[in-house]
């Protein structure tokens, strides 16, 4: 988990609510726990697919921002998130397919000239 996501999910237990900090537990222990350490897929694929997922779904803005960074921490570069939301741009439109772009150029600035 922490050499995809590094500290956020401990953050988010550490700094939780008490009455808020299962969720935090639930995160790290079926996400990750469950999912995660599957056999199967490699771990830039499986991020890859959550990312493009997240997108997909729309409404999830702040966890898309997290899983760019963990596809960047991963080995998934900026070029390959594009490609993927250019891949999905028919299936899942315009709207979530700018706000996947406009997330990436947030978390992945393109350098400045």
């Amino acid at each position: 988990m922490r050499g995809i996501v590094g500290d956020t999910v401990d953050n988010m237990l550490a700094n939780s609510p008490e009455n808020q900090k299962h969720f935090a537990t639930f995160l790290a222990d079926n996400c990750f726990g469950d999912y995660y350490t599957r056999k199967g897929l490699d771990t830039k694929t499986r991020e890859l697919l959550t990312f493009t997922m997240l997108i997909s779904m729309g409404g999830a803005d702040p966890q898309v921002k997290g899983h760019i960074a963990a596809n960047q921490n991963v080995g998934n570069d900026k070029k390959t998130l594009i490609s993927a939301v250019t891949v999905l741009l028919p299936f899942i439109g315009y709207p979530r397919s700018l706000t996947a772009l406009s997330l990436l150029n947030e978390v992945i600035p393109e350098p400045k000239d």
